[in-house]
């Protein structure tokens, strides 16, 4: 009786250990991301950096990831941003994120994959389908460039640049009229 006594302390015990160090996890993920979003980013890098790697989720990636890119160190944002997608596979933020560096590296076919994966996972956001289209004004496929940006304006239809590119794209479509229209929504939106 009492070796069972002694057992079924430990197990409490050892449960309540890893119960609190769950906690401290989440606290210092807390930390972290308040850290983060007083935009000392050195700071908040050094502190996940002293997570080891097994032990970060994929919200810690993805800060490590808008951190690098940041830094302008492209290399490791799109590295951190594709272990948080392992980690979670539909986490929009950070499919959007790997295609904006994508679309600033000129590597249109890879930041549409990624615009696309970002959409399927929150279809409401205007900024995923506005940068899909500038993803596919850059392998010039106008007339997919003008559904995105018209499909960005139905969402958020009081955004000048929307309405600029979709004039871009209707110019490039041959069709004066539509650009035409799509100016005189982008000059009167930029006048308000």
């Amino acid at each position: 009786m009492k070796k069972l006594y002694i057992y079924l302390l430990l197990i409490f015990l050892l449960n309540t250990n890893l119960c609190f160090a769950k906690q401290s996890f989440e606290e210092q993920k807390k930390e972290i991301i308040a850290v983060y979003n007083s935009n000392d980013l050195k700071e908040a890098y050094n502190m996940i950096s002293k997570i080891t790697e097994d032990e970060r989720d994929y919200e810690l990636w993805f800060l490590l990831g808008n951190i690098s890119q940041d830094f302008n160190n492209n290399t490791n944002a799109v590295y951190f941003l594709q272990k948080s997608i392992m980690l979670k596979p539909d986490f929009d933020k950070a499919h959007y994120n790997l295609a904006n560096i994508y679309l600033q590296e000129e590597k249109y076919n890879s930041a549409i994959n990624e615009y696309k994966l970002a959409i399927k996972y929150k279809k409401d956001f205007p900024y995923y389908y506005y940068n899909l289209g500038c993803a596919y004004l850059g392998i010039k496929d106008y007339k997919e460039a003008k559904n995105s940006f018209e499909k960005a304006i139905k969402l958020k239809p009081d955004n000048a640049d929307f309405y600029y590119n979709l004039a871009l794209s209707y110019k490039k479509l041959n069709n004066d009229k539509e650009m035409k229209k799509a100016l005189e929504s982008y000059n009167k939106l930029k006048a308000e």
